[in-house]
């Protein structure tokens, strides 16, 4: 058994011990459901009369203790007359296990039974498992926060309450994820951003709509104009295209059939007007700027990038500061090929992918997403597609899990998962092969034949969106940027007034190199100052300016993390810190 589906089992197992132990302590209690997620479980409660707090928590942590210790086992019991209990689980009001088991009646449903060691059932939950024998190996886990969360995640439905936890096969593991929590706490990107006037949401905006504050527009400047200058050198050819269309063109993408929930639509003046929408995406819009030339094979691929704003609807209860909002700006390309040429752009892309997150100093998983259930286009070209996207990944030796039927309505993909400093993972780049929007459009190219033929389209992003990827990057690094991204790159600190002229002398003359500097003559202490420009602020480095470094010509520096590194002249530290600068920080100011 795999470590992950042996994990799974666990914390699903320990769920049903502290649903148990929730209803031993509040009787009241009705049980919703109880899943196994990612990096622990849930379990939602209908607690007439309880708000869950803290000191709950750590009750309810205590009788799930004394449950494990009595080595309770766990049973399977299939029904055997399923409206008998669905008749039973009413009369005991617990209402969202009746609609449950009505729900899956005709699926020999089953429950678990919870025994003691004379065989006496304490406890029953439905459940489909699989379960632990018993609760031997429930030795490590934590019960860590409660939210509310609706019935079946529809807001029309009762608010319950969830208890969040996770469990691990040992402590030691168990602590280690406790110690990448609390780093993570310190790492959140809304802290800092408000701490390091970064950006911000304000309610008379709307929720998930975010202002870049100049230090963080700042850091996005810089990587606009890293990615700018990849896209040319890599072949691509960069557009703009208009924040709203007609609804037709997305009736003839399929966003309204598959979408429209998720799309802005701007209300009509009189009926005979044109419906139009905010743009969820920029995919349609490259389709046109193709279709205004003619094509053929030498003239393919065509890489075609785009810093494209885009709008989609959320729920406020899904919005989260910068990684997940309503507007936010994809670095977004579509690649139009012919089908021998699929592999080799898929394999570039993969290229691309890695210099960049290297730059970074991000590691990454990639994952490959298959035909989901509601998809659109033939099966044959779905088929080709996934096989053309493993024949990239084969062929170059990558690694990579299957996720089955979480593709694009449009398309199966690969999706790289990054690992931030602290081992977190987050969806970043993504390539989407798409042979359905090329043939609703109708779009072609003229082969080597003479016949006119429809190309193979990629959709890809590489940091995903701006805005997200910004708030990675703020916990990546915890808000202290590294120089070449950091919105003051230098703090120059005169030791007393009659320093003033000089330390801004010298301010000027970085400025004139494109450094970026912030002047620190309060009347503060030298100290304080220090302190504050390197440890608060983080900027990544410090001068000193006095008497002795005007009189020879230096500066003495001090590094954020490193502290003092020495004094030079002012024009070896200059060109040291351009070069830092430059190499995106492979060589340091030392």
């Amino acid at each position: 058994m795999e470590v992950n589906e042996e994990l799974q089992i666990l914390r699903h197992s320990t769920s049903h011990i502290m649903a148990q132990a929730v209803q031993n302590l509040f009787p009241n209690a009705k049980l919703a459901i109880g899943p196994a997620i990612e990096n622990g479980f849930y379990y939602d409660f209908d607690i007439e009369g309880v708000t869950l707090n803290e000191d709950n928590l750590k009750d309810i942590e205590k009788e799930m203790r004394k449950l494990v210790e009595q080595n309770l086992t766990f049973e399977k019991y299939v029904i055997p007359d399923v409206q008998k209990q669905i008749d039973e689980f009413r009369a005991q009001g617990e209402i969202y296990k009746a609609e449950l088991l009505e729900e899956h009646k005709n699926d020999n449903p089953t429950l678990y039974l919870t025994k003691d060691k004379d065989g006496n059932v304490l406890f029953n939950d439905l459940c489909a498992g699989p379960h632990l024998e018993n609760t031997k190996k429930i030795r490590a886990f934590k019960l860590l926060s409660v939210a509310g969360a609706y019935w079946r995640g529809n807001e029309k439905n009762k608010m319950l309450q969830r208890i969040y936890a996770t469990a691990f096969l040992t402590k030691e593991e168990l602590n280690e994820y406790l110690t990448m929590l609390e780093e993570a706490k310190k790492r959140d990107h809304r802290k800092l951003g408000a701490a390091l006037d970064l950006f911000s949401v304000r309610d008379e905006i709307g929720a998930g709509l975010v202002l870049w504050h100049p230090n963080l527009a700042v850091v996005r400047e810089e990587i606009e104009n890293y990615w700018r200058e990849e896209h040319r050198k890599r072949g691509y050819v960069i557009v703009n295209t208009p924040q709203i269309a007609k609804s037709k063109l997305w009736e003839l993408s399929g966003h309204i059939d598959h979408y429209k929930e998720n799309m802005f639509f701007i209300q009509k003046e009189n009926e005979e007007d044109d419906q139009y929408i905010v743009k969820p995406m920029n995919c349609p819009f490259h389709i046109l700027i193709y279709q205004a030339n003619r094509h053929s094979y030498r003239s393919l691929p065509l890489r075609m990038a785009e810093l494209g704003t885009v709008y989609r609807k959320e729920k406020s209860g899904a919005l989260a500061g910068l990684t997940r909002v309503q507007g936010f700006t994809q670095d977004d390309a579509h690649i139009f090929c012919t089908p021998e040429q699929l592999v080799d752009e898929i394999n570039a892309i993969i290229d691309f992918v890695a210099d960049t997150m290297d730059i970074f100093n991000m590691k990454f998983e990639v994952e490959l997403s298959t035909r989901p259930e509601s998809y659109v286009g033939e099966l044959k070209n779905w088929e080709l597609a996934e096989a053309g996207l493993k024949e990239a990944m084969d062929r170059r030796g990558m690694k990579y899990e299957i996720n089955e039927g979480d593709g694009a309505f449009y398309g199966p993909k690969i999706d790289f998962k990054v690992k931030d400093a602290i081992g977190r993972t987050w969806q970043c780049a993504t390539i989407q092969l798409d042979f359905n929007l090329p043939e609703r459009f109708d779009i072609k190219y003229q082969d080597k034949d003479g016949q006119l033929k429809t190309p193979v389209m990629l959709h890809r992003v590489i940091f995903g969106s701006m805005e997200r990827f910004h708030g990675i990057l703020i916990e990546h690094y915890a808000g202290a940027f590294p120089t070449w991204l950091a919105p003051h790159q230098v703090a120059i600190v005169p030791i007393a007034d009659r320093h003033a002229d000089e330390a801004a002398k010298i301010a000027n003359e970085l400025k004139n190199k494109g450094v970026r500097v912030l002047l620190d003559d309060r009347s503060e202490s030298m100290n304080y100052k220090i302190r504050e420009n390197l440890q608060q602020k983080k900027i990544p480095y410090v001068l000193v300016v006095g008497d002795k470094e005007i009189e020879d010509k230096t500066v003495a520096i001090r590094a954020r993390g490193r502290g003092q590194i020495g004094t030079k002249p002012v024009e070896e530290f200059t060109n040291a810190l351009l070069d830092e600068i430059k190499t995106k920080g492979k060589t340091i100011v030392e």
